[in-house]
C-alpha cells in the first residue's frame, strides 16, 4: 500500500462516525425538500452551496411559507454564529493557500470541528481541508439519496432524526477522551437545565450563549495540569 493510499483510508476511517450521522440526516434533508415541492436540483444546490445541516432544514419550512431572502439570511446567521468561534480556535491552523482557508472555513461544521481538534496540533492543516471535503461528501451523497427518494415515493422518515442526537454523543465522547474536560460538560449542563425550566422554547440557544461566554473567561489550562 502506497503512502498515499494509507493516508486517504486514515482520513476515511476519521470520517466514517461523521459519515453515520450525515447520510441518513441529508436524505431526510433531501427527502424533506422534495416533499415541499421543490425541484431535484435544489437540495442538492443547497448542499453544495450552503451546507450548513440545521439552517438547511430551517429553510425548508420558510421558502414552503415564502420567506424573504433577507429573513432566511437573518436564520441563518443566527443558527450559525456559533461558527465564528469554532474558526478563531483555529486560526494557527489555516493551511497556506488562499482557496483552501476559504474552503476550510466554509467546511467547518460542528462535526468536523469535533473531529480536527481532537487531532494532534502538529496534523497538517491540508489534512483538516481534506477531512471537511470528505464530510461535505457524506452529507451530498445523503442529499441526493434523500432527493431521489423524494421524487419517487412518498416515504416516512420518522425516527432518523435521532441519528444527529447520536452523531453529537459519539463526538463529545470522543472530546472526552482527547482532552478530557470534564468541566465543560458540567457547565453545559449546569446552563442548561435551569433555563429549560425557566424559558424551554429558547433554552438551547440561550445556554449555548452561556456556555460561549464561560468559555471566553474560563481560564486555560497548561499543558500536564
Amino acid at each position: 500500500m502506497t503512502q498515499r493510499s494509507a493516508s486517504w483510508l486514515d482520513h476515511l476511517s476519521l470520517s466514517i462516525p461523521v459519515a453515520m450521522g450525515y447520510v441518513p440526516l441529508g436524505a431526510v434533508f433531501g427527502f424533506l425538500f422534495m416533499q415541499a415541492g421543490a425541484e431535484w436540483w435544489m437540495p442538492l444546490l443547497a448542499s453544495l452551496w450552503l451546507y450548513a445541516g440545521a439552517a438547511q432544514f430551517m429553510m425548508v419550512p420558510l421558502i414552503a411559507a415564502g420567506a424573504s431572502l433577507g429573513t432566511l439570511a437573518l436564520a441563518t446567521l443566527v443558527i450559525n454564529f456559533r461558527h465564528v468561534f469554532y474558526g478563531l480556535s483555529l486560526l494557527k491552523r489555516r493551511p497556506e493557500k488562499p482557496w483552501a482557508r476559504l474552503y476550510q472555513s466554509f467546511s467547518l461544521t460542528d462535526e468536523t470541528y469535533a473531529v480536527v481538534t481532537t487531532l494532534p496540533e502538529s496534523t497538517a492543516p491540508e489534512r483538516m481541508v481534506l477531512l471537511g471535503a470528505l464530510n461535505q461528501m457524506w452529507w451530498v451523497l445523503g442529499t441526493m439519496l434523500g432527493a431521489a427518494l423524494g421524487a419517487a415515493a412518498k416515504l416516512q422518515f420518522a425516527g432518523l432524526d435521532f441519528a444527529m442526537t447520536a452523531l453529537f454523543a459519539v463526538l463529545l465522547v470522543e472530546q472526552l477522551r482527547a482532552h478530557q474536560r470534564l468541566d465543560s460538560v458540567a457547565v453545559a449542563l449546569l446552563a442548561y437545565f435551569p433555563l429549560r425550566w425557566l424559558w424551554p422554547q429558547q433554552s438551547l440557544m440561550l445556554s449555548m450563549a452561556v456556555v460561549v461566554v464561560v468559555a471566553a473567561l474560563w481560564p486555560s489550562r497548561r499543558r500536564g495540569d
